[in-house]
């Protein structure tokens, strides 16, 4: 049976365009992740965030389901569970 603590999502790093990267927690992660999103149009999101209403839910289904979101043409945000501890 596998451990739960492998599935725990606690602590991400995040790769940015022209940053160093971030060790974030996952509400810190969810607050980039709203801040960036606001600033995108819905015509520039996927299909399935456009569907969602509220920019926390198009966070929060990105933080569930994927690891990296498109922010414009050379440009990239990607995300990374990592466990800090042993």
């Amino acid at each position: 049976m596998p451990n739960p603590l492998m599935y725990q999502q606690d602590d991400f790093v995040v790769l940015e365009t022209n940053q160093p990267e971030q060790f974030l927690t996952a509400a810190e992660l969810l607050t980039k992740l709203e801040k960036t999103l606001s600033q995108l149009s819905d015509e520039d999101l996927p299909p399935d965030l456009q569907k969602l209403e509220s920019v926390t839910e198009k966070a929060q289904y990105l933080l569930d389901t994927s690891c990296n979101l498109d922010v414009g043409p050379g440009e990239y945000l990607q995300w990374y569970a990592v466990r800090l501890e042993k």
